[in-house]
């Protein structure tokens, strides 16, 4: 390995929106994300809409969905 080119390999704090935290290793002291294995629905099992940037409402409006 060449020496001076690679960054630094430090402790990483992962912080999700819902709140939860774990440490990790990375090349960042600090990582903030959208979604986690505690929140994912394809790891609990339960059906959420992942809402960014507003496209569920852009999409109803334009298509006029209304819900029932």
């Amino acid at each position: 390995m060449k020496k001076k080119i690679h960054p630094k390999y430090v402790e990483c704090k992962v912080t999700c929106a819902c709140g939860s935290s774990f440490e990790t290793r990375a090349t960042l002291p600090k990582l903030d994300v959208e979604i986690c294995s505690e929140c994912h629905p394809f790891y609990t099992g339960k059906q959420k809409y992942i809402d960014t940037e507003g496209r569920i409402e852009k999409f109803k409006k334009k298509y006029g969905y209304k819900e029932q």
